[in-house]
């Protein structure tokens, strides 16, 4: 197979041992010698049985009893089972999922230590609940289907919650169809109390799936609920019930009749989504300029809105999105031909997202969500730097260049589905290492780039959006090339967030602080990591370097304050229920191993920190809160004060690794900006013809000031 060693795929992949069996590039490599072409298939095969292994090598059924049993082992006070799931509920309702998981957790544990079925089926109808509530939809399916298997005293406490969660699963993957079959399943088996809740349900999924006739009569069954929160998401119903009917103009006037309801302490909430569904009702009547004012209304009222979970509206069948109402903003403006206002609601959007992402579980700073309008953003560019700024739409992809001068805005006609599997399609071609990356690069590289005329030279900060966040920029191809071979790259969170990282430590002293191998156990040992960070230190005389049993937790928290360059080579995982719980692994402490998760990184003072490298596994990722960018590490590091991450897309080679942040630190070191130094690090890889695969070199962003400089 000698396309494979003409790669050179000679080194596994930097992993936590956990994932690394997952990723399986050592199984790859024992395959991609063999000299016929004919294993090609075995390799790529193998590549994606691993792939798979390492999506499912968490919160599995096994796994969670496991961590639920040392988890109850750790407890000062430990709590019956029955006891531990109404936790996870509560927690769940909180919006604390992670929590959530580690109580229902707990729960599993002892329904298998007690051998309790009735435990059983309730810890994984708990389950199935936290995940459907999170998003991650082949998780809640998994356990509502567990939960199934095992008999409950009370069957209408387990039957009918589980069934309306999988009609959830069906209604967010938009199978409307299934999703009614569910719920009426999950009528069949609900309490009185419980079943008001599956007829909302019921009701919104007949609204999608085109059968309002059934939707009228099942909503005309329904008693008012009791209290106004709920009374408010059912005239929403009766509203849309009123659009699908095609009776837009008795929908707008019930939806103007909302904007004036007080709803308690929530009443912007619902004043909100009323102005929204005026705007619907109004581009369903046609009128234009109707339909821009009221999402004007609507936009108007969205920082008066508290940030929380609101488990109400899964209860109901809504599964509303705050940033939905930001989408119909960019795309009114859009249509209306107003450039400057679609490019502001799409910076607004994401720093919403933060706030909705974190909802007061961690300390942010009020920089970290504050928005810079599109003048301020053009007085602060140099003349060869362009942002390109990107908003996914259901239906079409909003790309903004943004110069000194102008702002020109382009459509690129891709759903964001299709987006969704070209994205997901090019990052598979990379990590498995296939030729057809290339040919992929290119495609993708005319389809989002092409357009724009971008000039050779031109330093470009580009802002992603949904599934760009995944894609590596600089691996896309133009006229034959890789961009980053003609244009200096750089990603942003928001561009509001870059004016602000770029003016806060424009250059700092050379002064490097490193973590690596932190000593954990020998299976996850980075040899690799330990030579990286020796090598980089003899390049700053002024360094500090925590190796092995040094690399721990309560030295790195001591040291972030002082550290201008902060320079990590450990295990990382991304939590992607939730993200605030993504953490980097470091050396045991006290016999315990040590995390450090993202949510504490928010709370360490990291102003005095200009970059932090994490030179890790999958480092860059998270979850995607639609309207913003990766929540995890990256917005952790950037609103605790430091101004630059680097981090990776996808798990990284040693050897690549090793040439690119010696190039790139070696860059700084000469006074190079960062964003030069990042381009000659990625280049000095991919000029290696045994590493030239975007694999080997493209997998580090460099997120945030791109401008930084370090001094002597």
């Amino acid at each position: 197979m000698a396309w494979f060693s003409s790669w050179g795929w000679e080194r596994p992949a930097r992993c936590r041992a956990g994932f690394a069996s997952a990723l399986g590039l050592a199984g790859v490599l024992l395959l991609g010698y063999g000299p016929s072409a004919s294993a090609q298939p075995q390799a790529e095969a193998a590549a994606s049985k691993a792939e798979q292994a390492r999506l499912a090598d968490t919160d599995t059924l096994l796994a969670l009893t496991s961590e639920g049993a040392v988890l109850y082992g750790q407890d000062a006070v430990k709590l019956s089972g029955y006891q531990y799931c109404s936790q996870a509920v509560a927690l769940a309702e909180a919006g604390e999922f992670r929590q959530s998981i580690r109580a229902a957790s707990k729960a599993l544990h002892l329904a298998n230590a007690t051998r309790d079925p009735n435990l059983m089926a309730m810890a994984n109808r708990d389950l199935a609940i936290v995940y459907s509530y999170s998003g991650q939809l082949e998780k809640a399916e998994e356990f509502a289907r567990e939960a199934l298997k095992h008999p409950a005293r009370d069957p209408k406490l387990v039957v009918g919650p589980v069934q309306k969660v999988l009609g959830d699963v069906r209604t967010r993957r938009g199978d409307f169809s299934g999703a009614v079959i569910s719920y009426d399943e999950a009528l069949a088996n609900s309490s009185p109390r419980y079943a008001p809740l599956v007829q909302a349900s019921l009701v919104n999924a007949l609204i999608e799936a085109g059968d309002a006739a059934r939707a009228r009569e099942v909503l005309g069954t329904m008693a008012a609920p009791k209290d106004a929160p709920l009374t408010a998401q059912l005239d929403r119903t009766r509203a849309r019930l009123l659009l699908a009917e095609n009776k837009p103009a008795e929908a707008r006037d019930m939806y103007r009749a909302l904007t004036a309801r007080q709803v308690g302490a929530d009443t912007e909430y619902y004043r909100l989504w009323a102005w929204d569904g005026v705007a619907r009702s109004e581009i369903a009547l046609g009128q234009k300029q109707a339909a821009a004012e009221a999402v004007g209304q609507a936009l108007g009222g969205v920082d008066k809105v508290r940030a929380k979970f609101r488990s109400e509206e899964f209860k109901m069948g809504l599964f509303s999105d705050l940033q939905s109402v930001f989408e119909r903003g960019v795309s009114v403006y859009s249509d209306a031909g107003d450039a400057r206002a679609a490019f502001e609601v799409s910076e607004h959007s994401r720093s919403r997202a933060l706030l909705d992402a974190v909802r007061g579980r961690a300390k942010i700073s009020e920089q970290a969500t504050s928005t810079v309008d599109l003048a301020t953003l053009q007085r602060t560019l140099a003349a060869d730097e362009r942002v390109v700024q990107f908003h996914s739409l259901p239906d079409r992809l909003v790309v903004w260049v943004v110069s000194p001068s102008a702002i020109q805005e382009k459509t690129v006609a891709v759903k964001r589905d299709d987006l969704n599997e070209l994205v997901e399609t090019f990052r598979n071609s990379i990590v498995r290492g296939r030729r057809t990356a290339i040919t992929n690069a290119d495609k993708l590289g005319a389809a989002l780039l092409g357009p724009l005329g971008l000039a050779p030279g031109q330093r470009l900060v580009i802002v992603p959006h949904g599934p760009l966040h995944y894609l590596p920029f600089q691996a896309l191809r133009l006229d034959g090339r890789y961009v980053i071979e003609t244009h200096p790259v750089s990603v942003a969170p928001s561009m509001s967030i870059a004016v602000q990282l770029a003016q806060r430590t424009p250059r700092v002293n050379a002064s490097l602080v490193a973590f690596g191998n932190p000593r954990i156990e020998d299976k996850y040992d980075l040899p690799g990591a330990e030579t990286e960070v020796k090598q980089l230190a003899q390049l700053f005389p002024r360094n500090t370097v925590y190796m092995g049993a040094a690399a721990t937790k309560t030295q790195f928290r001591d040291v972030a304050a002082r550290s201008p360059l902060m320079h990590v080579a450990a295990h990382a995982e991304a939590d992607a229920v939730d993200p605030l719980y993504s953490r980097i692994l470091l050396a045991n402490e006290g016999g315990k191993q040590n995390f450090l998760e993202a949510h504490e990184i928010l709370g360490l003072p990291m102003d005095g920190t200009a970059l932090v490298t994490l030179s890790a596994c999958e480092s860059g990722l998270g979850r995607i809160a639609q309207g913003d960018e990766v929540l995890g590490f990256t917005r952790s590091f950037l609103s605790a004060g430091s101004s630059s991450l680097i981090a990776s897309l996808w798990p990284v080679s040693d050897d690549a690794t090793a040439v690119l942040m010696s190039t790139l630190y070696g860059e700084l070191s000469k006074g190079r900006d960062l964003q030069k130094a990042m381009q000659a690090g990625q280049l000095a890889v991919l000029k290696d013809p045994k590493m030239s695969h975007p694999f080997f070199w493209a997998p580090f962003n460099l997120i945030g000031n791109w401008r930084l400089t370090v001094g002597s």
